[in-house]
Order: C-alpha cells, then structure tokens, then sequence
C-alpha cells in the first residue's frame, strides 16, 4: 500500500491538512507530522541549533498525527530519517495551504518548501494550496475555504507521480480557485507567473532609540500574462506548475566563461611553492 506524508506550514491543527488528509485516504495509508503552530512564509527554513520536540497528537477527526516545534522541512526530514512506522512514506503532499502560492511567492511559502526538501531527497512530491472563497474574511478562517474540488484532484495526482514515467526530482505546484467542485472549470499545466508586491515601509511607533515599521501586507497583484498560474485562478481553473530545484543559468555560465574569469585573480590569491 502506498505510505503517504502529509505535511504544511499552516500548522497541524489547519483545516486544510486535514480536509487533504482525509482525501488522501482512500489512495494509502497516510501519516502526519505538521509544525505545531503557524509557519507560513518560512521557506525552506530548518533547525539546526535547538533539538526538535515531537508529540502525539489528534487532528480533528480523532485521527493520530505529529506535531514537531520544527519547520515544514524539518517535517520532512524527520518522516525521511525513520520517525514514521513503517519506514519513510513513498511521496509527500504538502498542503493544503490557506492562501494561494502563485508566481514568486513559491519562494516564501513553507508549503512548497516541504514538497522541495522530499525531491531534493528522492522521493516524489506535490505541494497543493487554496484561495479562499471569501477575500473579505480572515484568511485563517477554515470557513472562508472550500477544499473539495483541490483535495480530490491532488488526491487523484498521487498514483500520476508515483509512475516511473514521471519525471525524476520534479514537484508539482497545485493551486486550486475558490470555487466548488462543479464551478472548476478544469486543470491546467502552467508556468509561473509574476508577482506585483505593493509594500510600503511604515514607522508603527518610536521608543527612545527603538523603533517600529512594518513593510509587509499592502495588497499584492500580479502580471496579466497568459499561461501563467495566476491566469488559471483567474479563469477558475486547477493550475498545476511543474517545478524543479536546479538553480544554475547555463547560459550565464558560458557568458562567464567568455569573461575569462581566471585573469581577475590577482598575485595575492595565487598559492606559491615553497
């Protein structure tokens, strides 16, 4: 049977864990570990000078999982290093996320860290995020969701990643619109798109020498291009953005290489003999 790894950075006790939990199980047999708190916009932030605590833990449904005081990656790593019964799960679905992780913002987000950190590891993985059904309501309100349509899709991607025809150490980003299931209007394969940040630095208040800004939270937007994940949203549209963690520009590269790099090391940085 297929062991399955739920993890996200909403914390365990989000809804949408456990809506994707519960999707998830008629494909294998799932286990979670999850950060026991919120640890949205974390990245791929890991500890490494504090021993991480784990408990057991009851979702909602009465269901056993683990809550770490680690980070989603750390979850991660904890299932992959032999925490789990059973051995290390055969793929890793992170989500389901409060809030969409379009464009830029995958480089933030901690959901999409999680699904990373099990590729980089050699395992498949699929991070799955939801936009609300209300943009007027607080968007850690579970009931400002509906993650039926985006649950049962990433449920049915499963067996699709699990295929040896699937490409290796790839990711697949799943955004699902604030639709019901009979509103979406399917699935596309998408790029990521770009984001338009609209933040502002803001003095909150001064205390002596201290003081105090905020410069996150003006309401963001993105570039209207077709093809992109936000385009899909937009059109009530499942976007699925393939995605991979090979940073080298091989272009920039062979531009380098024409700059004849070696000339600029000077005779101080030259090692000498003797």
């Amino acid at each position: 049977m297929t062991h399955i790894l739920v993890t996200n950075d909403d914390g365990v006790s989000s809804p949408g864990l456990l809506a994707l939990k519960q999707a998830l199980e008629p494909v294998g047999r799932v286990s979670v570990i999850a950060p026991d708190s919120n640890r949205s916009a974390i990245g791929r932030g890991i500890t490494i000078h504090n021993p991480l605590h784990v408990e057991d833990v009851r979702l909602a449904d009465g269901s056993p999982a683990l809550a770490t005081d680690g980070t989603p990656v750390d979850c991660v790593r904890l299932a992959m290093l032999g925490l789990l019964e059973g051995g290390p799960p055969d793929v890793i679905v992170s989500g389901i996320n409060l809030g969409v992780n379009l464009g830029d913002d995958v480089t933030y987000s901690g959901t999409v860290a999680a699904a990373l950190e099990g590729v980089l590891l050699g395992w498949p993985a699929i991070a799955v995020s939801a936009q609300t059904t209300d943009p007027e309501a607080d968007q850690w309100d579970g009931r400002a969701y509906d993650f039926r349509g985006v649950a049962s899709f990433a449920a049915r991607l499963v067996p699709k990643v699990l295929h040896p025809d699937f490409p290796a150490r790839v990711i697949l980003n799943v955004n699902g619109p604030g639709l019901p299931p009979e509103g979406i209007r399917g699935a596309r394969v998408t790029r990521l798109g770009r984001r338009v940040y609209n933040d502002e630095l803001t003095l909150m208040s001064t205390e002596g020498a201290r003081r105090r800004f905020t410069i996150y939270g003006g309401t963001a937007t993105h570039h209207g291009e077709l093809g992109t994940d936000f385009a899909a949203i937009d059109d009530g549209a499942i976007s699925v953005t393939p995605m991979h963690f090979d940073l080298t520009d091989l272009g920039g590269m062979d531009h380098l290489e024409r700059l004849s790099l070696h000339d600029l090391v000077g005779p101080d940085d030259v090692e000498v003999d003797g």
